[in-house]
């Protein structure tokens, strides 16, 4: 019989997060930063979510593993998450890709971005690891996936959703047993297998896992020796684990964070500009699957100093207002309408402008009598006077916005720059 946890397994326990990604898909918005570090929710940046939910979970040891244009997410991270005191045994690392192994190389893939690290991992001597992905939105309580892992004796744990099958082509998907052993493990296929009972239903990796440090270290240094690997999770470490090993899956049923009992487990990957837009403007629903307003499970993130949000004049045709939306501090409604969206810190609305379904990133200016709809502003743009975007199919591709299958215009400066030549 496998030894019972006693305590909660947290504090002997290092988040390591996975951040170094660019997430090529949501174009321009990763120009400059990397997809951890993409805005959401009007305040947060992405990698929040999971810093968030390991803090919440008890977690006081972590560390970010960073590499793609890193300068954005690393002063995120030092403005935000700069409280860990090590009198307290916490630790906050940042680990950019600096060739501390390898001298001529970066790093060849996740499992690498931790093997690079192993000295500074085993100088804090956590009994646990956690390696988390840092580019996904969700509320997941990370103590209940540790408790499954030791009470099962396993030697990789892995935290896993259900989705349509027809949807877990980019996901890595699992067939388990009665006991949740995995004993199958597929790499994005292209015909996923079905889950047992549910034959529309597949079983998808979150990209969470658990290991006992000890064991983790062996796979590692193993994989790094290994010249045919590449040196990924997915692609090498988990595919021979769940061959040569104890591999079990956590249902992430059982460790999300629910608003309500009865509210559907909430989990995105807002890789794409259309899951992007959608994730950012269903936080303007009266009541959102994702509960920004929860004290009990707080996404913690770097708070800027603003001033109150603000709504100025109040004559017929030039109101400020904001309807179903969710407006972030020091912005300035002025004489305009804004309906449906989701808009940051700093943005300025000015007189006669109407925004309908847009995702305004923060210190954006919208001139007088502009129309958006359907749109995600790029941080800092300057939207002239009476510009259109949003109604006219053709006319947003003619001048070269950023146009998705289902009619989202992503609009950077450069983009308003060539209309003027």
């Amino acid at each position: 019989m496998n030894a019972q946890p006693s305590g909660p397994l947290a504090r002997r326990t290092m988040a390591y997060v996975l951040a170094g990604g660019r997430g090529s898909r949501l174009m321009e918005l990763t120009d400059i930063r990397a997809k951890p570090a993409v805005y959401f929710g009007g305040k947060l940046r992405i990698i929040d979510f999971a810093l968030s939910n390991a803090l919440n979970s008890g977690i006081r040891r972590m560390a970010v593993a960073t590499q793609y244009k890193a300068h954005s997410l690393i002063r995120h991270l030092q403005r935000g998450w700069n409280f860990f005191r090590s009198e307290r045994n916490e630790s906050f690392d940042i680990l950019p890709a600096s060739q501390r192994v390898h001298e001529d190389k970066w790093y060849l893939g996740t499992a690498d971005a931790v093997f690079q690290n192993l000295d500074i991992i085993e100088s804090y001597h956590p009994e646990y690891i956690i390696i988390l992905a840092g580019d996904h939105v969700y509320k997941m309580d990370y103590e209940q996936m540790l408790q499954q892992h030791v009470r099962q004796g396993a030697d990789v744990t892995i935290g896993c959703l259900e989705v349509p099958r027809a949807e877990a082509t980019g996901f890595g998907v699992m067939h388990v047993d009665e006991t949740d052993r995995i004993i199958d493990f597929q790499e994005k296929p292209a015909n996923p297998p079905p889950m047992p009972g549910k034959p529309d239903m597949a079983l998808a990796s979150m990209g969470i896992y658990v290991f006992e440090t000890k064991f983790l270290f062996e796979i590692l240094r193993e994989d790094a020796a290994d010249n045919h690997s590449s040196h990924d999770f997915g692609k090498d470490i988990i595919p021979r684990l769940v061959k040569g090993a104890k591999a079990v899956a956590h249902s992430f049923e059982i460790s999300c964070v629910r608003t309500t009992p009865d509210a559907p487990p909430y989990w995105r990957d807002v890789g794409t500009l259309d899951s992007y837009f959608a994730a950012n403007i269903d936080l303007t629903d009266v009541v959102p699957d994702l509960d920004l307003f929860d004290r009990d499970w707080p996404l913690w993130t770097y708070g800027e100093m603003t001033a109150p949000a603000k709504f100025v004049h109040d004559v017929d045709g030039r109101r400020g207002t904001a309807l179903s939306s969710v407006i972030a501090g020091g912005t300035i409604i002025s004489g305009a309408t804004v309906r449906r969206s989701l808009v940051f810190t700093g943005v300025r609305v000015h007189s006669y402008a109407e925004v309908d379904h847009a995702v305004i990133l923060p210190e954006v200016d919208v001139g007088q009598g502009a129309r958006l709809h359907n749109v995600i502003i790029e941080r800092g743009v300057r939207i002239p006077p009476g510009l259109v975007v949003g109604e006219d199919p053709e006319d947003d591709i003619r001048r070269n916005f950023q146009r998705t299958a289902k009619g989202i215009c992503l609009i950077t400066q450069p983009m308003i720059d060539r209309l003027s030549k």
